[in-house]
């Protein structure tokens, strides 16, 4: 049985260790569009764009491993389309066959509409290992750069310029950074620490446009304002690549969707990672995440080997800023109030709740409140809110 991965990073590379980790003795290629291969994305807006580690650091397996388990890796080799019906994929001009195939083709990075500048020369986005390599070279101390966007990935990037000794400015068009996915007491922290560090953070500020004929020179705001800037990065989120699926008539609903298993509306194709929807309560959800990216694969290699076990997702999250290790557990759609408990030093974690659940926890430089909170919210434990913030060891809460 030959089973075909289109998508060679964090997703693929799982799905195919995992099937011969589990006993898969047939034919596994993997098509990657990048040269690069399989490597892991979060250093690259962190460790890479510092200097601190070199590309080899990056890598998922040793060269070695692909060729010695037996897993045929194409680099460089796009996927075109998808015969659902003959069961094929088409790479490279030639039609390659399939029994089973597995779709892990990531998301893209939102970019600037042309119309507004996008396309100039000194723009970029951080997604891929050539995307950061493209910007290195801009970092140098004393230029300056704009932020378009005031999420994770803009965040992260703002960092590593100030470390760098760079004129940081971030332009968040909603009232606050982080708004789609934190709570105000997660934003007011993250905020201050930039502050700190010299960032200017500009938040319910509109881009109108970006400056410049062929290069960037500057970014026009919503209110007339003109800010010089020697380079952008735009970090506005990600959207699922869905094209193929689509073309080949799957069924798409906030990435591809997929049913408890992980297969999609044609029983020989499956999907995970940031590209796929799976069942979630009452509706679907979509996580971009590594460790979902992983988990998710890892379930779906398994049933495509008849294992039938629906995928539970745990959901986690992590974002380092300078000396900061924000670790998130759970998911915190529909929280109500937070409550804020205060550890060692510098070490802070939010803790949300709807009505008497606990629904996640924003844990920084704190460990051990990320490890406990994780665990209460997978064993579906919700202690008092009043507990939460009186108990002195917080394992004691495992106990109950």
């Amino acid at each position: 049985m030959r089973i075909v991965i289109v998508g060679a990073g964090q997703a693929g590379a799982a799905l195919a260790a995992k099937l011969r980790a589990q006993g898969h003795a047939g034919e596994i290629v993997m098509l990657g569009d990048e040269p690069a291969p399989p490597y892991q994305r979060p250093p690259l807006s962190k460790a890479y764009l510092l200097g601190e580690i070199g590309e080899d650091r990056l890598w998922l397996r040793a060269p070695e491993f692909w060729a010695e388990n037996r897993i045929d890796l194409r680099l460089g080799q796009p996927v075109t389309a998808i015969d659902a019906a003959a069961r094929t994929v088409t790479v490279a001009g030639e039609a390659l066959s399939y029994d089973q195939l597995a779709l892990t083709t990531g998301a893209t990075p939102r970019r600037l509409p042309m119309a507004i500048g996008g396309g100039l020369d000194g723009v970029f986005t951080v997604r891929t290992l050539a995307d950061v390599d493209a910007m290195r070279p801009e970092f140098h101390a004393g230029r300056k750069v704009i932020i378009v966007g005031g999420g994770y990935i803009g965040l992260e990037a703002a960092a590593v310029a100030s470390k760098l000794g760079l004129q940081v400015t971030v332009l968040e068009m909603a009232p606050r950074i982080l708004q789609r996915v934190a709570a105000p007491e997660t934003s007011a922290h993250i905020r201050a620490l930039h502050q700190s560090h010299g960032v200017t953070i500009l938040e319910s500020t509109g881009l109108d446009r970006l400056e410049g004929t062929s290069r960037v020179t500057g970014a026009r705001l919503a209110d007339g304002r003109v800010l010089p800037a020697d380079f952008v990065i735009v970090g506005v989120g990600i959207t699922p690549n869905t094209q193929l699926a689509e073309a080949a008539g799957l069924a798409i609903e906030n990435g591809i969707a997929t049913d408890a298993l992980g297969r999609t509306s044609d029983p020989a194709i499956w999907a995970a990672g940031d590209c796929a929807s799976f069942p979630w309560g009452s509706g679907r959800l979509r996580l971009e995440s590594v460790g979902n990216a992983i988990d998710m694969a890892e379930a779906v290699a398994a049933n495509m080997l008849g294992a039938n076990e629906p995928y539970l997702a745990k959901p986690w999250f992590w974002s380092d800023q300078y000396d900061l290790k924000l670790q998130i557990a759970g998911l915190n759609t529909g929280y109500d109030h937070i409550v804020t408990r205060r550890g060692e030093g510098d070490a802070v974690s939010f803790w949300y709740y709807r009505g008497a659940t606990l629904l996640a926890v924003d844990a920084m430089n704190d460990a051990r409140a990320y490890m406990v909170g994780k665990r209460l919210i997978e064993a579906g434990k919700s202690p008092a809110p009043e507990v939460i913030t009186a108990t002195p060891d917080l394992k004691a809460l495992l106990k109950g």
